[in-house]
């Protein structure tokens, strides 16, 4: 069995080609707001204990009055790293592009190169393609190859409560309440799901995994 260790990236690095982004809701002046924007990345052991489960959120408090109108951008490369061999250097991605209401998805495979550039990995051929779910409607799920996929809106799953954080750094309060306000409460995200077994990632013990969001 593989532990996993989950890394989010934070900053704003730019370089030639695609550059990549990273934020944690819109506290990256950058892209704070705007479709590259990384609200969270999650690393998980699936329900069948044999897969992996990714998923990468992106346009954090997205007022559900505003969701149905929301969409991915065509322009933004999300892409899913993965250290196999403890070097903090991928060793394969999983890249996701939005096209014409579609999702596809690149990989599991090795990287052309590495670092904050990127190229698309067409070459690895297609490893999955889903229709982005509409907001209100079931969810598409797509199946291909043992993997699975999914790309739409989603409630936010992550619990702040941000006045209760503010109070604690401003030296006014002591600690959180239990449960506390949860801040994000009714707003969603643009959410990207892939689950693949294990084997595909390969390695042993422990693995480290990020996601950027990349632009031309």
């Amino acid at each position: 069995m593989k532990n996993l260790k989950t890394i989010l990236g934070v900053g704003v690095l730019a370089v030639a080609g695609f550059f990549a982004i990273a934020a944690d809701h819109i506290d990256a002046p950058a892209v704070s707001g705007g479709t590259s924007d990384i609200t969270d990345f999650y690393a998980f052991e699936g329900e069948d204990t044999d897969n992996i489960v990714f998923v990468a959120n992106l346009q954090g408090l997205i007022s559900p009055a505003n969701t149905a109108s929301a969409a991915f951008d065509e322009g933004v490369l999300v892409e899913i790293n993965i250290d196999t061999t403890g070097d903090n250097v991928e060793d394969l991605v999983i890249q996701a592009i939005p096209r014409d209401g579609r999702m596809y998805f690149f990989g599991p495979t090795a990287p052309s190169q590495t670092g904050l550039a990127s190229v698309i990995e067409t070459s690895a051929s297609v490893s999955g393609i889903v229709d982005i779910s509409q907001y209100g409607q079931t969810p598409v799920i797509e199946t291909s190859g043992g993997m699975s996929f999914f790309a739409g809106p989603r409630d936010d799953p992550f619990f702040m409560d941000f006045a209760r954080y503010s109070e604690i750094i401003a030296g006014n309060a002591p600690g959180f309440n239990d449960p506390g306000a949860d801040t994000f409460a009714g707003t969603n995200v643009m959410s990207i799901v892939v689950e693949l077994p294990k084997s595909m990632v390969g390695g042993s013990g422990t693995i480290n995994t990020w996601v950027e969001t990349k632009t031309k």
